[in-house]
């Protein structure tokens, strides 16, 4: 019989995880059965209609497990149940791994289309004077998206995406909301003041990182204007260090690295003097991540992950990070990005560790499927830390050899000083994933992907992070 050193990886692994459990079994010959996957009819939800059941059945007569292509748009739970997050179409795949009798099945997808025709409703309207700025807001019911325009371009303007008005004239200023099929209109009756005096303090800020290294841009989103039209905005920082000025909202100030430790204010001018200073606003930008681990063992595939985050250069925090982990196992011979691989929703951020990598200061941001950190083994022996931190071992999944949670995680780092930059070798060393979820398992064994430089080890399957590439949202 051949020794654990001369099987595949994976199969060594396996191995290893039945030595853990006290003492090296035999188990009966693998015979790879083909099986083949297939769908029932897929369901036709009605409109509004916020789920519905799909059924897939393997030829072995093993269970099938069910998995989200499109979780932005959708869920599944283990009977079927598809829960949709959104209108559009849902992908659904059915994946079978096999036992000692049957070959793993190639996995199968079923598009599931969801409609929904929802209601807008506005926010109370704000009060507004001649060459006012304020801002309007409106939801739809089913979450779709809502943009804005005018009705009364002479009385006002109104930009799509934010919403800001610019009253232009006395008199009804109407805007429409527009969401889908759907629209909702709303009327401001622009006044004319008694007369004319410097401009209030601007408020509804928002200060985010700008197109170009060292800057921010800040937009103002009301401001009442004093019955004179704003001739321009100048921004400031507390403490000092931003500076900037401009003719209209918004406005681009030079701000040192990402402004970090920077609050912005702004002030307004008109004919007749400048309004005191904003209340200070912190600079927030969203990102998008893109995180790669080399999977010798499972190519073309590899393990990915798609995120966003939300990073408030003000106070070096980051905050939300979510998006999908695939798992390389479970995919055919199509690399990323029109692979087929099952992918896991990654929702619930539960560490944000400080840390200065060479030389840079930033986070090592970690996100998981559970609502837990509980994913791998503790015991030292097993090579656990704390229940998930990236170490050394066979990487069992948490509670070996009870029952498995199941969860996921991946870490991410935010360089504090440019988020966007591009990862040195010793920051990529720091990023980590681990999969206790079924399609990433081997035996007991959860896949993990680490460096030796950074955690003392490879992964389960030699699995290592190689990229990170970190855009503006």
């Amino acid at each position: 019989m051949r020794t654990a050193t001369t099987l595949p990886r994976h199969l060594a692994l396996a191995a290893l995880a039945l030595g853990a459990l006290g003492g090296c079994v035999e188990g009966p010959r693998i015979e790879a059965r083909p099986q083949v996957i297939t769908f029932a009819p897929a369901p036709t939800p009605a409109v509004n209609q916020s789920s519905a059941v799909v059924s897939a059945t393997a030829s072995s007569g093993l269970p099938v497990l069910y998995a989200s292509r499109t979780p932005s748009t959708c869920s599944v739970d283990a009977g079927g149940v598809v829960a949709a997050a959104a209108a559009g179409t849902c992908t659904i795949a059915a994946t079978q791994a096999g036992d000692s009798r049957y070959a793993a099945a190639p996995q199968v997808t079923q598009d599931v289309t969801f409609t929904f025709r929802g209601v807008i409703e506005f926010a109370p309207a704000p009060s507004m004077s001649l060459y006012d700025l304020a801002t309007v807001s409106a939801v739809e019911s089913t979450g779709l998206p809502v943009g804005f325009a005018s009705a009364t371009p002479s009385t006002c303007a109104v930009e799509d995406a934010t919403g800001v008005v610019s009253a232009l004239a006395a008199g009804d200023c109407t805007i429409v909301a527009s969401a889908g099929d759907g629209q909702a209109s709303l009327t401001i009756a622009v006044t004319a003041p008694p007369g004319a005096a410097a401009p209030g303090a601007p408020t509804r800020l928002s200060a985010t990182a700008g197109e170009a290294p060292g800057t921010v841009t800040v937009t103002v989103g009301a401001v009442v204007a004093g019955g004179s039209p704003i001739t321009g905005y100048t921004v400031t920082s507390s403490p000092p260090g931003v500076t900037g000025s401009g003719p209209s909202s918004p406005v681009t100030a030079a701000c040192p690295g990402t402004c970090a430790g920077f609050a912005i204010t702004v002030a307004a001018t008109n004919d007749l003097g400048t309004s005191l200073p904003s209340v200070p606003v912190d600079v927030v930008s969203r990102y998008r991540v893109l995180t790669t681990f080399r999977e010798p063992d499972t190519q073309p595939n590899d393990s990915i992950f798609e995120g966003t985050f939300t990073f408030n250069a003000t106070a070096g925090v980051a905050s939300g990070l979510q998006g999908r982990l695939s798992e390389s196992m479970t995919g055919g011979a199509t690399p990323y990005p029109d692979d087929s691989m099952t992918w896991l929703t990654l929702g619930h951020q539960r560490s944000s560790l400080p840390a200065v990598l060479d030389g840079a200061p930033g986070l090592l941001v970690t996100t998981f499927l559970l609502e837990t950190t509980d994913t791998l083994a503790q015991e030292p022996k097993f090579g656990g830390t704390d229940g998930w931190e990236p170490g050394t071992g066979m990487g069992l999944h948490f509670g070996f050899p009870g029952a498995n949670p199941g969860n996921a995680y991946v870490r991410i780092w935010v360089n504090a000083a440019e988020p966007t930059a591009a990862p040195t070798q010793g920051q990529l060393d720091k990023l980590a994933y681990a999969d206790c979820a079924p399609g990433g398992m081997m035996g007991a064994s959860c896949m993990t992907g680490t460096t030796e430089a950074g955690y003392g080890s490879i992964g389960t399957m030699g699995g290592r992070p190689v990229s990170q590439v970190t855009t503006r949202r």
